[in-house]
């Protein structure tokens, strides 16, 4: 298998104040074309205080800033996904553990590869916790376009989302435990990235237990 690496290092949030970086990532990054939303963004939120979402930080190498962030909120303790309050997702997709990835930012200028990164980091985060629907609100034509590349379709009507400005989000699934096969039936060009390449700057906490944002915990490379 090959093996990359990158101008960065991604992991997961283990401290305070790495979630208070991973917000500064977020206003900076929603707040330059929506001045509104970099105040709140500053500050964590409930969905953030739960511990069934973990937060990833993208780190430059070179000068130890945050570029890029991300969270995920799983239902692998039960509960239901914070989109779930707002879009009926339907009753078969919720006899399996989902998914939500959001507030995924990076800040201007950023390493390009700083959004794939944290797409595949999700989706391993997804497959060790045994997530088989990834379930996303997106409304940018361009991440819309990017979902549907790699597989997700639209599970339910469009819905206004109070947590999103209530702007009105299509809400898209994707099957985790499939999209391997799916990528590679469909010879899709993310495939040797996703699943043909070792990144060892992509570091996966231990998914046995709930995440605490205390200290750092045993982490594995993949």
């Amino acid at each position: 298998m090959a093996t990359e690496s990158f101008s960065f290092t991604l992991r997961q949030a283990v401290t305070h104040a790495d979630l208070l970086r991973a917000c500064a990532v977020r206003a900076e990054a929603y707040g330059r074309k929506s001045p509104e939303y970099r105040e709140p963004m500053l500050s964590p939120d409930e969905v953030d205080a739960s511990p069934w979402t973990a937060v990833y930080l993208c780190e430059d190498k070179v000068t130890g800033d945050a570029v890029g962030t991300m969270r995920i909120q799983t239902t692998a303790y039960g509960g239901a996904l914070e989109i779930e309050k707002y879009a009926e997702v339907p009753a078969d997709l919720k006899k399996h553990g989902r998914g939500e990835i959001s507030r995924l930012s990076a800040v201007p200028g950023a390493d390009p590869f700083v959004r794939l990164a944290m797409w595949k980091a999700g989706y391993l985060h997804c497959l060790a916790s045994n997530i088989r629907w990834l379930i996303l609100g997106v409304r940018k034509p361009g991440l819309l376009k990017a979902y549907e590349q790699m597989g997700a379709k639209d599970v339910t009507e469009s819905v206004a989302l109070p947590y999103a400005g209530n702007l009105i989000y299509r809400v898209l699934g994707l099957d985790v435990l499939a999209a391997e096969s799916d990528w590679q039936n469909r010879n899709h060009p993310l495939l040797q990235f996703m699943v043909g390449t070792t990144h060892p700057d992509i570091y996966m906490p231990s998914m046995h237990r709930p995440r605490h944002v205390v200290d750092r915990p045993d982490v594995s490379v993949l």
